[in-house]
């Protein structure tokens, strides 16, 4: 989630068609906090390498231009899993998508996605999503080797990592965390994305 990620996107005509249709949705609602581009592409990139056997999961669906990336590039058979809080979204994005298989968009705060894990790419979305405090257990939500996506982060420029004047503890309990791997990649100047892999 970007907060004015949905402007990010000048021109639908040459977004995969999934994503178009997000877009367009977000714009139809007033939504500004879609993923941007640079962080879509990488999703969809991700999205390529789950399995059916582990699938997708993705907290924060907003009006679906991230679950829209995630769709673009899961081969066929692959599960996905998007959970939002706001009713309304819920809603819009099932509607959007009401035709799109083996795709199921819930209702509930972040955590009702441990009832559909693990999974082999978990992208953590959106406000409220256990991506700083009480965070997400990757032992419970990842199959082994399986991906942890940690996005709209501000690129990391010191070590320790700081936000704010203060340590950044939303970013080092990953890298710090006893089962993950973890790398933060940057996506632009301003834009940063943590990846992390649970250990076999």
């Amino acid at each position: 989630m970007s907060t004015l990620g949905t402007s990010s996107y000048a021109d639908t005509v040459a977004l995969p068609e999934p994503v178009a249709r997000a877009v367009e949705l977000a714009v139809r609602l007033g939504f500004a906090q879609s993923c941007r581009p640079e962080h879509g592409r990488l999703l969809q990139a991700l999205a390529a390498g789950a399995t059916p056997a582990g699938g997708i999961g993705e907290t924060g669906t907003g009006s679906g231009v991230g679950l829209g990336w995630l769709l673009a590039g899961r081969r066929p058979g692959v599960r996905v899993v998007s959970v939002e809080r706001e009713a309304e979204l819920v809603h819009a994005v099932r509607e959007l998508f009401a035709d799109v298989p083996d795709l199921e968009v819930v209702h509930g705060d972040w955590t009702a996605i441990h009832e559909h894990g693990p999974f082999d790419l978990l992208a953590l979305d959106g406000g409220g999503n256990g991506k700083q405090t009480a965070p997400a257990d990757p032992l419970r939500l990842l199959t082994p080797g399986g991906t942890l996506v940690v996005d709209d982060l501000t690129p990391l420029t010191t070590w320790p990592p700081t936000y704010r004047g203060a340590p950044d503890t939303g970013r080092t309990a990953w890298y710090d965390h006893p089962a993950l791997l973890t790398t933060e990649v940057r996506l632009a100047p301003d834009l940063s994305t943590l990846l992390a892999t649970r250990r076999h």
